[in-house]
């Protein structure tokens, strides 16, 4: 039987409040429907104490009232129309604690039980909104000064019609408004407490969704340079710019062809993976941007924001640090590492390609030279072009010049980075 009553009593909660409900929706049904039990509660408090006080005609009001409330409930579980149970709900509040007092006389003989229908218009403000509850505690104002009125030309005989004695009158009073401050209080506080949960379920999924940006936007950092990827975020089409000058470096690992034939592709990777993760480092060191590694190829660049000739510097120091470190790199196998690099400085064009799986790189060139020169370097080598020389020469040993004949180039005249000059 307890078990019958409570899938009963679990359909009609799941058809009263709908999992499929937001949660600012469930939170004013729950309420409305706390509201309404309440109210229920109070009324048949009433209709026992009016009972057992002898006042037989208005039993008849709390009566009326919790049938029609219980009515309102009813077609609500049968249609689903909340606006309709709301609506009958408050008007049930605003004029039945008016019909009320008129059923016992005065406003003080009827202890103040008109003070009940304020909890219309400060259960639409908790429901709807402030704006929506404006009509009616106007209804409420003008229905007060309507008994008002009344009482103030009819009072004179309401004692006697009543035969209610003044201490009477003053215990209904007390339970009048000490029910009503219950009632408001208790819809406040599980309005608040409701309020901060919802406020702590949406700050938690702030936070997450804080965190879910944060992680996209690591990503996208590490797709993009940190200024390209702010552009993307804020500009619609293509991002395409002109470098007036930038300096490029590829660093490509020696006898890569035959290290992959040797070694298994799961250790291969592991490889290349610690030594560019590395690569990375040097870079964010001199503030360089990575623009791709190809297969054993590394391409950075320095100059794309920075406009002074720092940059060419710092491409020079990571180069000689990748020269000076990479033999103490070895295999499993024990087999030593080798890179050789190319670096060339002049103007390039830059941008993001593609839609999905878009990468931000450099053409021109520039970039064609630093390409060449790192095929032609030797193990251990480091081979610049003409602008680099010029720009570092006053700071770096270097020997050439070394001109050089490559496939797309007529000839190129190459210069061979040593180290910084002794001081």
């Amino acid at each position: 039987m307890v078990a019958a009553a409570d899938r009963l009593l679990g359909r009609i909660s799941a058809r009263i409040i709908s999992p499929d409900d937001s949660d600012e929706q469930k939170l004013h049904k729950t309420l409305l429907i706390f509201a309404c039990g309440l109210m229920g509660a109070a009324a048949m408090l009433w209709l026992v104490i009016y009972h057992l006080m002898g006042i037989k005609y208005s039993a008849t009001v709390p009566l009326v009232y919790l049938l029609v409330s219980a009515t309102t409930l009813g077609i609500y579980i049968w249609n689903l129309n909340f606006e309709f149970f709301r609506f009958a709900q408050t008007s049930l509040y605003l004029f039945v604690p008016f019909i009320m007092q008129w059923s016992i006389g005065s406003y003080v003989t009827s202890s103040g039980v008109m003070l009940w229908a304020l909890l219309a218009p400060i259960g639409v403000m908790i429901f709807q909104g402030p704006k929506e509850s404006v009509p009616w505690f106007f209804a409420y104002i003008v229905m007060t000064a309507v008994s008002g009125f009344f009482d103030y030309y009819l009072a004179y005989g309401a004692d006697k019609a009543t035969g209610l004695p003044l201490q009477t009158i003053a215990v209904f009073f007390v339970l009048n408004f000490a029910a009503m401050s219950t009632i408001v209080y208790l819809l406040v506080v599980y309005f608040v407490r409701e309020k901060d949960r919802l406020k702590d379920a949406l700050d938690r999924e702030h936070n997450a969704l804080q965190a879910e940006q944060q992680r996209s936007e690591q990503l996208l950092l590490n797709v993009l340079p940190g200024h390209i990827a702010e552009r993307l975020k804020h500009e619609k089409g293509v991002i395409a710019d002109s470098l007036a000058d930038c300096t490029v470096m590829f660093a490509d690992l020696t006898d890569f062809t035959r290290l992959a034939e040797e070694m298994p592709p799961r250790e291969m990777l592991d490889l290349l993976n610690e030594i560019f993760s590395w690569f990375d480092n040097l870079a964010d060191k001199y503030g360089l941007e990575k623009i791709k590694t190809i297969g054993d190829a590394y391409m950075v660049a320095g100059g794309l924001q920075d406009h002074s000739a720092q940059y060419t510097e710092g491409i020079a120091l990571m180069a000689l640090e990748i020269r000076d470190q990479m033999p103490q790199r070895k295999t499993r196998s024990g087999r030593p590492l080798g890179m050789h690099i190319g670096i060339g400085t002049g103007p390039a064009a830059a941008g993001v390609i593609g839609v999905h799986k878009f990468i931000y790189d450099l053409w021109g060139n520039t970039v064609n030279i630093a390409s060449r020169l790192t095929t032609e370097a030797t193990t251990g080598g480091i081979l610049v072009d003409v602008a680099t020389y010029r720009r570092l020469r006053g700071q770096y040993q270097f020997e050439g010049p070394e001109p050089l004949t490559v496939k797309g180039h007529r000839e190129i005249t190459a210069y061979r980075l040593l180290g910084p000059l002794p001081k």
